[in-house]
């Protein structure tokens, strides 16, 4: 995977952004080759701002001189971890209970009752958060399939939750939630789900063992092999492709396509389309809800 130059024309000393440090052009391009190279996370110039502001209190923190010289860390052997650390502070994390609803509408009313209908008649269900980020998404996920069968787990009934950031998912891992992340989850879900307990002395809302009975966290990096074959009934993959750029984005549909069974459903985020080769196996049934279709496509192994 090699990502686009930046205009070698243009002066490669010219700030792009400052404060205590230059960030350079230079410096942009390589973070942004390292980061495409590792994540398929397309950074351009106009992202400056952007990487100035998630690495300048880092690089201070290291007690390093500037960008060049951080840059010369992460790019080493000896700055592999620091180069995978670079990843979680640029990586975005912003996400809700409930976030875009109608997904979860659409997956209550619309796709649940079949697939719980065949976990209780003994067959496999398998649903795929593929950016899970700290949890919220995968829990909703499960507080919906509870609020319609609570003894899901007790059933070949399992979500995955993935996510390329391991600092990310201990936090998912963990379940514990300010009460501000809870104002989208309803009173009577948050009392039946949820426990009030203390983390470092400060209140928190604790997700219940038994929805955590249905997840299993673990890290991928999308852009990386899958240690799995699926199939999946659902995947859900939100706000994520819209960071790739356009060749990126069209591999990882085909991916999608290529991990879901016959007719199951993907789940997009609100500024995203399905594109490419993959575009001809999905109908769009719905607000970035789109429905495999199972014809033949070559990215389907």
């Amino acid at each position: 995977m090699s990502m686009p130059a930046f205009d070698t024309r243009l002066s490669q000393d010219e700030c792009l952004a400052s404060g205590e440090y230059p960030l350079t052009r230079r410096d942009l391009a390589e973070i942004a080759a390292m980061i495409y190279a590792d994540a398929g996370i397309y950074l351009n110039e106009s992202k400056a701002s952007l990487v100035y502001s998630r690495l300048s209190k880092h690089i201070r923190n290291l007690g390093l001189k500037g960008f060049r010289e951080y840059c010369q860390l992460v790019s080493s052997p000896a700055g592999a971890a620091e180069r995978r650390d670079m990843l979680s502070h640029l990586t975005t994390n912003f996400t809700r209970f409930f976030r875009e609803n109608h997904h979860f509408d659409h997956l209550k009313t619309d796709v649940l009752p079949e697939l719980l209908n065949r976990a209780k008649n003994g067959g496999r269900v398998r649903i795929w958060s593929a950016a899970c980020s700290d949890g919220q998404e995968p829990y909703s996920i499960a507080l919906t399939v509870l609020s319609m069968m609570p003894n899901a787990a007790d059933y070949d009934f399992r979500i995955l939750a993935t996510d390329i950031d391991p600092k990310i998912l201990a936090l998912a891992r963990a379940g514990a939630y300010d009460a501000t992340a809870l104002e989208t989850v309803s009173p009577a879900m948050r009392k039946q789900w949820f426990s009030e307990t203390a983390v470092n002395g400060r209140q928190k809302w604790q997700v219940d063992d038994r929805v955590k009975r249905l997840i299993t966290f673990n890290e991928l990096n999308l852009m990386a092999q899958w240690p799995f074959k699926g199939p999946f009934d659902v995947i859900f993959c939100r706000n994520v492709v819209i960071y790739f750029d356009e060749p990126t984005q069209m591999k990882i549909w085909s991916r999608f396509a290529g991990m879901l069974a016959s007719q199951g459903h993907l789940y997009i985020g609100h500024s995203e389309r399905v594109s490419g080769d993959a575009k001809s196996v999905f109908d769009n049934i719905g607000i970035t809800t789109y429905r495999y279709t199972g014809r033949a496509h070559g990215g389907r192994s």
